[in-house]
């Protein structure tokens, strides 16, 4: 523990041991990842299952397409690296989840003391768009008893399940199944039905549905507005993914820029990577036999070899501000895109009226001094990229030309406004969430914010208000870390070799096999179990500074703290002094007073030497448990504007 600076924060019932189990807080539904990280290491697989659905209706796909907010703040990461949470979830629901066509455990998994408990046989609503966000509402209305229909306006759902992720990240099949499972508690999905062409808001509301639900997404891309944008084969990254993974890619020509530092710029860019022969051949190849296999994989590993495509991937950022995962990074450079950081676009270059490439200007920062965004650049200092073709993979943009004044649906830059609390728009009757409401985010993000927009319609029909509660408790803790866990080093999940990654349109991402799993999995430090010191029966010996492992404990006298922290403990502990009377006392003498136990929770491993070498058992184990639930007030919402 560094003596340099301290920020202290002193336990309480509040907040901080919610917060001290970082994933499961991190997390926008509050998936207990601890908990089946944990489970998948003892190999208890189908409650490693059961914990990772229980909150998620989408969670096969976020094995596979996850941001991983939980990864970006596991406790791990402090200590070495984040556990491999993303991948361990889907190891599991490769083997439960709907993707095994028996959707038994998917229904039964449902955390119901998330759904609002007053249930019945209610009214009609509606659900515009068969999304995560749209598919999520309808997975929670039907089952608080609603007759859900959800109106899709493309051939089958998904939303940018299918129109946006790549097929070589996300199997068509595995999102099919996993809405099927969503159907089949009782949703009626109507495909090729768009709002706006074969019917209206207000035909909805004529038609009897009490509620409308709007998951209509960001359909489009953006581009820049540069020199030469209008020229043929200048793309925007949305308009490209959507053609490439319904088989019918742009063309492009051999030399494509990609502009933007996402992960969206890495998805186009190693699609466009991609033979577009393969996307209609990955059907055949299932019914080859094995020698033709094999001879089809020398034939794209030759055309790999060729050079066939040359893709460059431009961005404003450097290497280290780039949002885009650094596995996708790695991986694209693997498969042989050239990565040009630090320059932003100028000009398309055109000739007859056709691409023939990027002039790039020289960034000389992204950010100014209050870290917006609000770059500048060296223009004197411009590069020519030759290209066939360049993809704008810079943002999102919706599609609102359905809505009309009538509708009573106001919209604010964009996007549908609503109340941030309740997801309701200015039409008391219409709901919206997800990227139509808050922007472009991550899947998670969508359904958290779907999971409040049910309670919300739940509440504007019954006249109720759902509040959500934190249910804890403290139990013994009683666990085993497995040998070796705190040198356990991260291992990614298995990826196909590169040469095969850039010729097919086969997975990329491989599970993990069961006993690397299992030591992936022991990797987790069990934020969910505490070192509790009881004051009154330390006598200050020093034991468990000296024997902890990461000297992350340190018994300091109590001027450490602030005057006014100090002199609130003594007299809460029973000491007659005043405050001035305090500050007047030299550090010596208010150390005499009293001491201060500080714990770095940060890199705590959870050995528990430091409890069992107390001789007064001053510290204990304990594990936290908690979790959430709704529940329901027989009166109205007074967040939630209710019709006359």
């Amino acid at each position: 523990m560094d003596n340099a600076s301290w920020q202290f924060r002193v336990p309480d019932d509040s907040q901080y041991w919610v917060e001290m189990v970082k994933c499961q807080h991190a997390c926008p539904v509050h998936t207990d990842a601890c908990g089946y990280v944990t489970a998948i290491a003892e190999g208890r697989y189908e409650q490693a299952y059961a914990i990772a659905r229980a909150t998620n209706p989408f969670a096969s796909i976020c094995g596979r397409v996850c941001g991983a907010p939980c990864e970006a703040n596991c406790r791990r990461g402090s200590l070495d690296e984040p556990v491999a949470i993303r991948a361990l979830k889907r190891f599991v629901t490769d083997k439960f989840g709907p993707e095994t066509g028996d959707y038994a455990a998917y229904r039964n998994g449902a955390n119901q003391k998330m759904l609002p408990p007053n249930r019945g046989d209610y009214e009609k609503v509606a659900v515009i768009g068969g999304g995560v966000a749209g598919m999520t509402v309808a997975h929670d209305l039907v089952q608080i008893g609603y007759k859900v229909t959800v109106f899709e306006a493309n051939a089958e759902p998904g939303g940018m399940l299918t129109a946006g992720v790549p097929v070589f990240r996300l199997p068509r099949e595995l999102v099919r199944h996993e809405i099927n499972a969503i159907v089949s508690l009782g949703v009626d999905l109507k495909c090729n039905m768009k709002l706006g062409r074969d019917f209206s808001i207000a035909d909805l509301r004529a038609q009897g549905y009490k509620a409308i639900f709007l998951g209509v997404g960001l359909p489009n891309g953006r581009k820049l507005s540069l020199p030469g944008g209008e020229a043929e084969g200048v793309y925007d990254g949305m308009e490209f993914l959507k053609a490439f993974n319904e088989g019918k890619p742009l063309p492009l020509g051999r030399r494509v820029v990609v502009v933007g530092g996402g992960n969206v710029a890495y998805d186009v860019a190693r699609s466009a990577l991609r033979p577009f022969e393969a996307l209609n051949q990955e059907d055949a190849l299932q019914e080859m036999g094995h020698g033709e296999k094999v001879a089809y994989d020398v034939a794209r590993s030759a055309l790999r070899m060729s050079g066939d495509k040359e893709i460059h991937v431009v961005c404003l950022e450097s290497l280290e501000e780039m949002p885009a995962d650094k596995v996708e990074i790695h991986e694209g450079e693997e498969e042989g895109i050239h990565l040009h950081n630090r320059v932003g676009p100028k000009e398309i270059i055109v000739e007859n009226g056709k691409c023939k490439g990027l002039r790039v200007v020289r960034c000389l920062s992204v950010f100014d001094g209050e870290r917006r965004f609000n770059p500048t650049f060296d223009e004197a200092d411009l590069t020519d990229i030759h290209a066939d073709s360049v993809v704008f993979a810079i943002g999102q943009t919706s599609d609102l030309s359905f809505l009309k004044p009538e509708d009573g649906v106001e919209t604010n830059r964009g996007l549908v406004k609503v109340d941030p609390a309740t997801y309701q728009t200015t039409a008391p009757d219409i709901f919206a969430c997800g990227d139509v409401a808050h922007g472009a985010r991550l899947f998670i993000d969508a359904i958290a914010s779907a999971h409040t927009a049910a309670r919300s319609m739940h509440d504007f029909l019954r006249g109720t208000r759902t509040d959500v509660v934190v249910r804890k408790r403290w139990l013994p803790a009683a666990y085993t870390m497995a040998e070796g866990w705190h040198r356990e080093e991260r291992c990614n999940a298995p990826v196909l070799e590169s040469e095969i990654r850039a010729t097919s349109v086969e997975i990329v991402e491989l599970s993990f096999p069961e006993e690397m799993a299992r030591r992936q999995g022991s990797r987790c430090l069990r934020c969910n179990v505490n070192t509790i010191f009881e004051t009154d029966h330390c006598i200050a010996c020093n034991g468990c500074v000296d024997v902890c492992p990461e000297d992350l404990i340190k018994l300091v006298g109590i001027s450490t703290l602030s005057d006014y922290d100090a002199h609130e403990r003594l007299v809460a502990a029973g000491a007659e002094i005043s405050l001035a009377e305090y500050q007047a006392l030299a550090s010596q003498d208010k150390d005499e007073l009293g001491g201060v136990m500080l714990k770095d929770e940060s890199t705590c491993i959870r050995c528990a030497m430091c409890a069992s070498r107390c001789p007064t058992h001053a510290i204990l184990m304990k594990r936290f448990d908690h979790s959430t639930e709704c529940v329901s007030i027989p009166s109205p919402n007074p967040k939630i504007l209710y019709n006359n």
